[in-house]
């Protein structure tokens, strides 16, 4: 389509340039007020004399004068009218010669035809050029508009068709309102759009993802279906459906009635709390599900956005990964990629520094949501004292002072009673934080931990390497997000909101 549009693009440009160098010229020669040449039929040699002029009639005898003759002569490309010839007096008829008429020298009429032909030429040739130039213009711009709507719709058709085995279903935007109440019961909402609560015509609840904004929500929308349209596990939220139609790209997920991790360990509620056996599942159930992710799928799937907004709970508990808008896809036989930045600050493991990445970065943010889990309180917690605000500061130095139950959730008192077993579970989660990628378990391993098959490593490193984003401060004034290596997560920035 490019080349199409380059070589349309350089036609109409020779085209209009060489309609106008030959105006130029045209516009440039001077227009002759010669005599035209003589007619087609005409002879090229001389023209023999004109035969004498037959003598004139003999006056009227009537009483009122008659009016003057007019005589016309014509001569090789000149045309002479005489006027105004006075009347013979009246005499007896004689055969006097004629009378001898002399024309009166008169000027050239002006060369309008020759001077109006090469005008009109020139307004045919610019008419012809400016009209070829808008007509391809437009069925350029009108192919090319075209062109662009029909890939993608067929990229969009024939992507689910030929590369998603058991394709999810495809809704129409017009369907998906209804369904939604025209989206009235918002669920949540987050940086790449909002969430919204519906149900299908048999009555089974859904969550309507709406995506919003441009280039990056294609890529969004483009590789979450990619991946979970194409997996199918317990512990990982299943696709019913989807839309692509026009800008709209909606998903559609199975409903998850207890929403969100973050809900229920964060303690936005005194309510809403979990107790020891329910986290503990919670966490087995994540790790199940990246170690599907990592090693039973036809490729490795990174998810590269593990966080406790990502994590949904269903009425049952049971928990399930989310929001694979971020997820990477590379061979099994691949130990490390390289790609862009992305995820959530606070989450991101320190290799992505340099950008190049494994499975193991999941597995680091899989150790900062079980910390945060067992401590109940995010990694960030800014009603903490300074010295205390970061979480993973804490911890190291309570873990050098031997005092690791100081920090266990205060919040509930099954966590308490369970001490013992919860300062066990945060060994298993310095072990996925090492700095040293690795040296951090795979999710298979971790899951052999806690089935009690296989014991953590011993001489683990609590010196935890986590990038940070700190606010800097322009030469021009602005704020921008600078990336770097410290002991703790610092602000989150807008590499990734919660969604």
């Amino acid at each position: 389509m490019d080349l199409c549009c380059c070589c349309c693009c350089c036609t109409i440009y020779y085209y209009v340039t060489a309609a106008a160098i030959i105006t130029f010229f045209l516009s440039s020669a001077p227009f002759s007020n010669a005599q035209p040449p003589p007619p087609a039929s005409a002879s090229p040699s001389p023209s023999p004399p004109s035969p004498p002029l037959p003598p004139l009639p003999s006056p009227s005898l009537s009483p009122s004068p008659s009016p003057s003759p007019t005589l016309v002569k014509i001569t090789t490309g000149t045309v002479i009218v005489v006027n105004n010839i006075p009347s013979l007096p009246e005499e007896p008829p004689s055969p006097s010669p004629s009378p001898t008429i002399v024309a009166a020298s008169s000027p050239s009429l002006p060369a309008d035809s020759s001077q109006r032909k090469p005008r009109q030429l020139i307004i045919i040739i610019l008419g012809s050029s400016l009209g070829a130039f808008f007509g391809v213009f437009f069925v350029v711009a009108f192919y090319f508009y075209i062109f662009r709507n029909k890939a993608e719709s067929k990229e969009l058709d024939e992507f689910y068709v030929d590369q998603v085995p058991g394709m999810p279903i495809r809704f129409s935007y017009k369907d998906l309102r209804a369904m939604t109440c025209n989206f009235n019961n918002k669920l949540g909402e987050g940086g790449f759009g909002s969430v919204f609560q519906g149900k299908l015509s048999d009555g089974t609840k859904i969550a309507v993802k709406c995506l919003n904004g441009f280039g990056h929500v294609k890529k969004s929308f483009l590789a979450e279906v990619e991946t979970i349209g194409s997996i199918h596990h317990v512990n990982l939220v299943r696709l019913i459906g989807f839309c692509a139609e026009k800008s709209h790209r909606l998903l559609v997920y199975e409903y998850m009635s207890n929403g969100s991790l973050d809900t229920w360990i964060f303690h936005r509620h005194q309510d809403l709390t979990l107790g020891w056996q329910s986290r503990k599942k919670i966490i087995m159930d994540i790790a199940k599900g990246l170690s599907y992710l990592h090693e039973e799928c036809r490729q490795k799937i990174l998810h590269l956005d593990i966080k406790p907004q990502n994590i949904l709970l269903d009425e049952h508990f049971n928990a399930k990964i989310s929001d694979f808008g971020l997820s990477k896809l590379i061979d099994k036989d691949q130990s490390q990629v390289e790609t862009i930045m992305r995820g959530t600050p606070g989450y991101l493991a320190p290799e992505w520094l340099n950008s190049i990445i494994s499975e193991k970065v999941d597995v680091y943010s899989f150790g900062v949501v079980v910390l945060e889990m067992l401590c109940g309180r995010k990694n960030l917690d800014r009603s903490q004292p300074e010295e205390d605000m970061h979480l993973l500061d804490l911890f190291k130095r309570k873990a050098e002072e031997e005092h690791l139950l100081d920090i266990v959730d205060k919040y509930n008192d099954d966590m308490q009673i369970h001490r013992e077993e919860v300062v066990e579970m945060m060994r298993v989660a310095v072990w996925c934080l090492q700095s040293d990628f690795s040296r951090r378990p795979s999710m298979s391993v971790v899951i052999k931990v806690f089935e009690g098959s296989v014991e953590v490593e011993n001489n683990l490193d609590y010196n935890f390497t986590t990038l940070v984003v700190r606010r800097a401060i322009r030469a021009d004034g602005h704020q921008e997000d600078a990336i770097g290596a410290a002991a703790s997560p610092l602000f989150p920035s807008v590499l990734s909101g919660p969604r």
